[in-house]
């Protein structure tokens, strides 16, 4: 456990004050750190991270208490998942911690947020009177000062939690790697968690996924890294599904999937020695996993190695010549587009760019946009209180019937059957 002497030496006020200045900048919104023991550092909080609303709140012991515990939750989350975790706190209000690391080793965390996700209203008062039952504070005190917080839609919170986190890393100059990797490993559990789950509500029999595994191999030779993982993942699922706690059984399935990843590597155009040597030192290192998680996790680090062998085998010109296009689509998808602005981001006629789009991607640049906007409309369902209109809209749909089947088409439930199944999920796995 790291001490607060630890995130003040390696973070340092100076560092902290550059971070305050740009996010505010960008934001508008104040920042507080907390130490490992969740202890606020207040020579790195901003001297307004503190709203009249919230003091207020812990005027009362118990209101202290439990924006003390929320605080707790919210960085043990963000640490464990290793991402922002953005929340409403006890009081009804939107709170967000953005995890500092460095390599391995915890040291705090940075919250920002005191504001709402929504206009003041009395049924909004009204709620957030009921979340703070107990508590003993002027209601009317509290009213107005709920009408100074500031109104940020869901949408700009999630930049701001993705932003601040990039700038931490950034400045602080901060090791990420263990953060990333626990938070690919967590995303991996989850599908995998998920995909098991829904094998057991069906009563599914177990079968070994020949056909999977040759749709794998078909996305690994074109270098289509999310459609691997995705297949990859239903895979594992499949497999802990018959040897969920057999270890032994699970290395040689690994080492099975290893040897079909090596084989599509080198057929998309992989020198066949390059892959023998890495194959050697992956070989050696499974044998000294001694967990289910680390395993997963080690064949989706070697599933992205060998992807990107094969972006680097592949025509380089081709790729260069649709980045363009995906860049076009990713900053403008909320919008109505129409694939002849795609074709003049990339200087390409729109069939010059369909025919190389499905060549290198396996996709066509309709099938990409439509999973830029579900998986943004996801995001937002999970992180706001948005309805699914308003989602519909923000993620560039203009009718939501349509937004709908194109939801369930791609995840399998609609919209709000996946907010309710997620919410759900939450509250099960919330600590207590």
């Amino acid at each position: 456990m790291a001490d607060k002497g630890s995130l003040v030496k390696l973070l340092g006020k100076d560092k902290f004050e550059r971070i305050e200045g740009v996010f505010r900048r960008h934001f508008q919104l104040g920042l507080e750190t907390r130490n490992i023991q969740v202890k606020e550092i207040k020579q790195m909080c901003s001297g307004d991270c503190h709203p009249k609303f919230c003091r207020i709140v812990k005027s009362s012991k118990v209101g202290l208490r439990r924006c003390n515990r929320e605080r707790r939750r919210s960085l043990e989350i963000a640490i464990e998942t290793g991402q922002s975790y953005i929340s409403l706190c006890h009081a009804g209000i939107v709170l967000v911690c953005v995890p500092v690391m460095d390599k391995d080793k915890a040291l705090g965390g940075i919250f920002f947020g005191k504001c709402l996700w929504e206009p003041v209203t009395q049924i909004l008062i009204k709620d957030i009177e009921k979340r703070l039952a107990g508590i003993r504070v002027d209601r009317k005190k509290l009213a107005a000062a709920m009408r100074e917080l500031p109104f940020i839609q869901g949408r700009k919170i999630n930049e701001a939690s993705q932003f601040l986190f990039d700038l931490l890393y950034e400045v602080a100059a901060f090791d990420g790697r263990v953060i990333r990797w626990r938070r690919e490993r967590s995303e991996q559990q989850s599908q995998i968690g998920e995909f098991i789950q829904e094998k057991k509500r069906l009563g599914t029999e177990w079968q070994y996924p020949l056909e999977s595994e040759r749709e794998l191999m078909g996305k690994v030779k074109i270098g289509d890294r999310t459609g691997a993982k995705e297949i990859l993942n239903s895979i594992l699922g499949t497999i802990l599904f018959k040897t969920i706690g057999d270890l032994g059984i699970l290395k040689a399935r690994m080492l099975e999937l290893l040897s079909i990843l090596s084989r599509s590597a080198v057929e998309g155009g992989v020198s066949i020695d390059v892959m023998l040597e890495k194959n050697l030192n992956y070989v050696n290192k499974v044998m000294r996993i001694n967990n289910q998680e680390d395993l997963c996790a080690w064949i989706s680090t070697a599933l992205n190695e060998f992807i990107e062998l094969v972006y680097s085998s592949q025509d380089a010109r081709k790729v260069s010549q649709i980045r363009p296009a995906i860049n076009y689509i990713d900053a403008n998808y909320n919008k109505p587009i129409a694939l002849a602005e795609v074709g003049r981001a990339s200087h390409l006629s729109v069939s010059r760019l369909a025919h190389i789009f499905k060549e290198q991607m396996g996709i066509t640049i309709i099938e990409y946009l439509t999973s830029v906007r579900i998986e943004r409309a996801k995001r937002l369902l999970l992180a706001t209180d948005q309805n699914c209109t308003e989602i519909c809209f923000e993620v560039g749909y203009n009718n939501q019937s349509y937004f709908t089947r194109t939801f369930k088409g791609l995840v399998g439930m609609t919209p709000r059957q996946f907010k309710t199944k997620n919410q759900r999920k939450e509250k099960i796995s919330a600590p207590l």
